[in-house]
């Protein structure tokens, strides 16, 4: 029961954190340029907390799964006084309009890249190293005479300083017999070793096929200085938010089961597992979802940011809005197609939960 509270506790402060500062980036670019502010509400639904500071309400509400800002003259219908024009979202020209709704997913993928640097700085990386952490039992390494502990120089005399270059070197081989120079107690040895074909699963889970000589790779952790640690959290952000379109287009067209997707109750179970293993890796699934959440929020889907700068992109090419009842019949779609997406995820969560 405790494990239950605490994987739900855990869920609830990242995905909190995460609707935070996705609302708090629509927030700050409405105050910025000029546009007034008369909600900012964590979650949906019936108000639980509230209070008024200056024209702005800020709120909890009862549903923590989303969060909403709302301005002066955001629905195009809304009746504005003649002085509250200049402060009106729907009379801002496009380019703030376009920069308020993109500061939310830009926010959460900033965001991403702030966690991704202090893990770097402060808990460091697992960095694969060339010494051999394992061996499999009669794999092609261990009949060769490989031996944990010991030290990887070169394939085929070719030398080799991180456990990629091994890794490519025998993906690459196709099979061939490949010269390992190794060091074990100070003495260098020379070891023939043939590959062997071996399958396996990428990360979208597709089964892959790789020449595999049998071995693991003894895991140091690796610290960065601040500048390194920032160039790093940029570069793992692009590169996840990458993984996740891919992962979408993959699921489009088959290649990957839309089983794969999940919803609050796997995401709960991850969040309790990962904060029990540590604050750094707590973080690290955190980024990930918002990355996630910040990738998802700009496809061109009515209702979502995406579906927004949709709409002023083909304002900007029409020279005029899009009439209001194209928009409204297509955020009804948007939104008929999201709970769909959301009950299927929330059967998949049950479906693994009943399959243990």
């Amino acid at each position: 029961m405790l494990t239950v509270i605490y994987a739900i506790a855990s869920a609830l402060v990242g995905v909190g954190v995460l609707i935070v500062i996705h609302e708090f980036g629509h927030f700050l670019l409405a105050k910025r340029t000029g546009v007034g502010v008369l909600t900012f509400s964590v979650g949906f639904g019936p108000k639980l907390l509230r209070r008024k500071i200056g024209e702005t309400e800020y709120a909890l509400s009862a549903f923590p799964l989303g969060g909403y800002v709302k301005m002066v003259g955001e629905d195009p219908e809304e009746e504005v006084r003649q002085e509250d024009l200049v402060r009106s979202f729907s009379h801002q020209g496009i380019g703030k309009r376009v920069a308020i709704v993109a500061a939310g997913p830009l926010f959460n993928l900033l965001l991403a890249v702030a966690f991704f640097a202090g893990i770097f700085m402060f808990y460091g990386v697992p960095i694969l190293t060339t010494r051999v952490g394992g061996v499999e039992p009669d794999s092609p390494a261990a009949k060769a005479g490989v031996q944990k502990g010991d030290q990887i120089m070169a394939v085929n005399g070719e030398a080799i300083k991180k456990w990629e270059e091994l890794s490519n070197r025998i993906r690459q081989s196709q099979g061939k017999v490949l010269n390992i120079k190794l060091q074990r107690d100070r003495q260098e040895l020379d070891l023939s070793v043939q590959p062997k074909m071996r399958e396996g699963k990428n990360v979208f889970g597709e089964r892959t096929e790789n020449w595999m000589i049998g071995v693991a790779s003894e895991v140091s952790m690796e610290k960065s200085d601040p500048l390194l640690a920032v160039g790093k959290g940029f570069y793992k952000t692009g590169e996840y938010s990458v993984l996740t379109l891919l992962a979408l287009v993959k699921m489009v067209k088959g290649d990957v089961s839309p089983k794969n997707l999940s919803g609050p109750l796997m995401i709960a179970q991850m969040a309790g597992q990962q904060a029990q293993e540590g604050l750094g890796n707590f973080l690290f699934f955190v980024a990930i979802l918002s990355v996630n959440l910040g990738v998802l929020n700009l496809l061109p889907i009515p209702v979502l940011d995406g579906g927004h700068l949709f709409f002023f992109l083909l304002e900007w090419l029409l020279g005029r809005p899009v009439e209001l009842r194209h928009r409204e019949r297509a955020q009804q779609v948007g939104i008929f197609v999201l709970i769909l997406l959301m009950v299927y995820a929330f059967y998949n969560d049950l479906s693994r939960f009943f399959e243990g």
